[in-house]
């Protein structure tokens, strides 16, 4: 439905867009992101025709991009919308349904379902006098005022409350789900990953990631596993001991005794246990922000964030050994060792180690059975996009400094 082949962009000695080559299939929703001044805007600009490219060349539904009649069969949503903040939604949008020739009664029926799917009720009110939220919407539903096949838009959440922007990013799923095709840039990397099927990255005017989040994940990003024993896997003294080439933390090096997240209530943030079965392992639902958090153990499940509102986290955001009753710690044996503690209801600390493939994995179970321990639980741990993006995004912002 779009296609773009070696677009460029110059201004005078300055390229906006260098040579960028994507293609959006019907009914996708496609992701284009980057910092400030990467070529996000001025890449959807020349789609949308407000631009002309510099070179190169790109359709959009069949027609390029140069050629009128392509707005024929686009809706175009800027960061920036200013409104006729005098008219009503219903006046304003009617009055662009009369420039595309949109039937009037072809046009209520628009824009009452648009306006309904919204929820914006206030149809009558003068649009200066409304908020942000709804400025937004009324802009989204111009949008679709002509039926387009194909939208591009800028920032669509952008400044939105929480609830607002859930509600416009549940709508891009349904316009897609209908079989519009939606282009559209975003900041918040959170919503690009719930609503996109595939993303572009660019960064200083090219393009230098592309895929699905989970290819790009794949290619950028490092998946950590986390094995919870019920012993030490190693020795007092060892610092960082590599098993099978992967670098395995010990419990006494840094690594704490964690609470079995079954037998902790107070843990309302725990991710979904996975059996100790040999190769089993899982995704950690509320702990993929925690990629950068050095390989310590914490309290099973408690996130960065959380661990530090439940007084779990020291500043450098490293989980704490919790103390007990008598004032004293979980790692308080006279040998310097971390020591298994029952604790008064019945529950035993776990240890955590953390490993970069299913191999380790196998080699931490081993010698735990060793020591006589078990393994209780194993999770996957992966970056979240903002992480990768981020780890992609870095490197280039320090060359170019």
């Amino acid at each position: 439905m779009i296609s773009v082949a070696g677009l460029t962009k110059r201004y005078g000695d300055f390229t906006a867009v260098a040579g960028s080559d994507f293609s959006v299939a019907s009914g996708e929703v496609f992701g284009l992101v980057g910092p400030n001044g990467a070529g996000k805007t001025t890449t959807l600009k020349i789609l949308s025709g407000l631009i002309e490219p510099s070179g190169g060349t790109a359709t959009v539904a069949g027609y390029d991009v140069e050629d009128p009649e392509m707005r024929s069969v686009l809706g175009f949503l800027p960061e920036e919308s200013p409104l006729y903040e005098d008219m009503t939604p219903l006046s304003y949008l009617r009055f662009f349904a009369d420039l595309y020739d949109v039937p009037r009664g072809v046009a209520t029926d628009r824009i009452d379902a648009a306006l309904s799917r919204l929820d914006l009720n206030h149809r009558e009110r003068r649009l200066g006098d409304m908020s942000k939220g709804m400025k937004r919407k009324v802009t989204i539903a111009r949008s679709l005022i002509n039926d387009p096949d194909v939208l591009i838009y800028d920032e669509p959440a952008s400044g939105l409350d929480p609830l607002t922007t859930n509600e416009v990013l549940q709508f891009v799923g349904e316009l897609a789900a209908a079989g519009k095709t939606v282009l559209f840039s975003a900041h918040n990397l959170y919503h690009v990953e719930d609503v996109c099927d595939r993303v572009i990255v660019m960064i200083d005017g090219e393009i230098v990631a592309r895929g699905t989040v989970a290819e790009i994940r794949a290619t950028h990003g490092t998946t950590e596993y986390h094995v919870y024993t019920t012993v030490p896997v190693d020795s007092a003294t060892n610092e960082n001991a590599a098993i099978d080439g992967a670098t395995i933390e010990s419990a006494t090096n840094g690594t704490e005794p964690t609470t079995s997240p079954e037998r902790d209530a107070t843990n309302d943030e725990e991710s979904e246990a996975i059996p100790a079965t040999p190769g089993a392992h899982g995704t950690v639902k509320g702990d993929t922000d925690r990629a950068d958090v050095p390989h310590r153990a914490r309290r099973a499940g408690t996130t960065r964030a959380n661990a530090a509102r439940n007084g779990h986290a020291d500043m450098d955001g490293r989980s704490d050994v919790s103390a007990n009753a008598d004032g004293s710690d979980d790692a308080d044996s006279t040998d310097g060792t971390t020591t298994e503690r029952e604790r008064a209801d019945g529950s035993t600390d776990r240890y955590e180690t953390v490993v970069p493939d299913m191999a380790a994995v196998e080699t931490v179970r081993e010698r735990a059975t060793e020591r006589g321990g078990t393994v209780v639980d194993i999770r996957t741990v992966e970056p979240s996009f903002e992480e990768i993006f981020l780890a992609i995004a870095r490197p280039s912002a320090g060359a170019g400094s």
